[in-house]
């Protein structure tokens, strides 16, 4: 039984492998039949394209080597290096010219810091030797004294309360010319000199308003002017205390001058019914010299700061001298009288805001400045 079953199961291996091969066979000749066909495709494909690529290329050559052609290149090439010439050169300018324009910034710069020193070392070595058109800071300090305020103003408003509170017109006379140019030149070359005995009080009064019109920097300085300005506009009650914070805010030797200036004019105007000055009078005479803006300083008192100096004799008041341009009093005009007034139209309108606060200084003198070292004369 059991060889009957091997013999069954040979025959159909034996066919299995036989009909196998036969597929096998067909498969492979069916393979190399596709693959040759690919073959064949691929190549024509191959053909195909590089004769395209040779046709393209022909003819683009072709098209080049025509007259117009290679001329329209030609000009291309020659415009486009002409462009990037161009560009380069502009370049160059551009660069040459920022050189030359940092330059010319550069050495402008260095000459007007050149011209600041200059003028600052002329103002050091004028402030050495003057008075007048110093700045009051300067002054203080040089003069080494205990109170911080200018002894020309110490000494003017002693010789004025001691002899002089019943003259007429003081702060607004002029006084005499040569007077006030002698003593000028006097203090320029002594801030510690006394005042001469038997000068009219009109020109010691002058004298002091002079100085004070010749600083650089108001008295009021430019920092607070609108601040006081705006503190004496509140109430009455208030603006006193509120001009007191603002006066703080001074620097000491401001504070202690204003004081003192102050001080004086009250003194003046308790003696209005004799010397026909009250405080809204001499607050208009003295606003324009103690508080004013930037650009708008009272350049109608300049034109007495006018000659080259000589030195004068103290002991002979009457000798003609000559005098800076910053600190003497021009006498280019006729003499005039003592008691005619101070010019006060310099081109400028009236400041009446500035007038109204010097006026408040003057009549609410003690309950505004009640911490400071309140000047007193016997």
């Amino acid at each position: 039984m059991s060889s009957v079953v091997s013999q069954r199961w040979q025959e159909k291996a034996s066919g299995f492998v036989s009909s196998s091969g036969v597929k096998i066979k067909e498969a492979g000749q069916t393979a190399g039949t596709f693959v040759g066909e690919v073959a064949k495709d691929a190549k024509g494909n191959v053909t195909d394209v590089a004769e395209r690529f040779g046709s393209m290329v022909k003819s683009r050559w072709a098209i080049l080597r025509e007259p117009a052609t290679k001329h329209a290149v030609q000009e291309n090439l020659i415009l486009a290096a002409a462009t990037t010439g161009t560009f380069f050169r502009k370049g160059i300018t551009g660069t040459k010219d920022k050189v030359a324009v940092g330059k010319t910034k550069v050495e402008e710069v260095a000459k007007k810091t050149a011209q600041k020193s200059k003028i600052i070392l002329t103002d050091i070595e004028r402030w050495q030797r003057v008075l007048f058109g110093v700045p009051i800071e300067v002054t203080v300090q040089r003069q080494q004294s205990s109170r911080p305020i200018p002894l020309i103003l110490v000494k003017c408003a002693d010789y004025l309360v001691l002899s002089g509170l019943n003259s007429q017109y003081l702060f607004k006379a002029e006084g005499d010319k040569k007077v006030i140019q002698q003593l000028v030149s006097i203090y320029n070359q002594d801030f510690n000199a006394s005042i001469p005995e038997g000068l009219n009080p009109i020109d010691v009064a002058a004298l002091a308003k002079y100085y004070i019109a010749s600083l650089p920097e108001p008295l009021i300085t430019f920092e607070l002017y609108n601040e006081i300005k705006g503190a004496h506009s509140s109430s009455s009650r208030s603006s006193i205390h509120a001009m007191r914070n603002v006066l703080k805010k001074l620097p000491s030797v401001n504070y202690m001058t204003i004081e003192l200036v102050t001080a004086l004019l009250l003194r003046v105007s308790q003696k209005s019914v004799l010397n026909k000055m009250d405080a809204r009078s001499l607050a208009m005479e003295m606003a324009p010299v103690i508080m004013w803006q930037k650009d708008r300083k009272p350049e109608s008192y300049r034109k007495y700061w006018s000659h080259p100096p000589k030195s004068p004799s103290k002991g002979n008041m009457d000798s003609t001298p000559a005098y800076s341009a910053w600190d003497m009093l021009a006498d280019d005009e006729e003499d005039m009288d003592a008691s005619s007034h101070i010019p006060l139209d310099d081109g400028m309108p009236v400041d009446f805001g500035a007038i109204e606060v010097i006026q408040c200084l003057i009549e609410q003198h003690n309950p505004i400045f009640t911490d400071a070292n309140e000047t007193v004369w016997r």
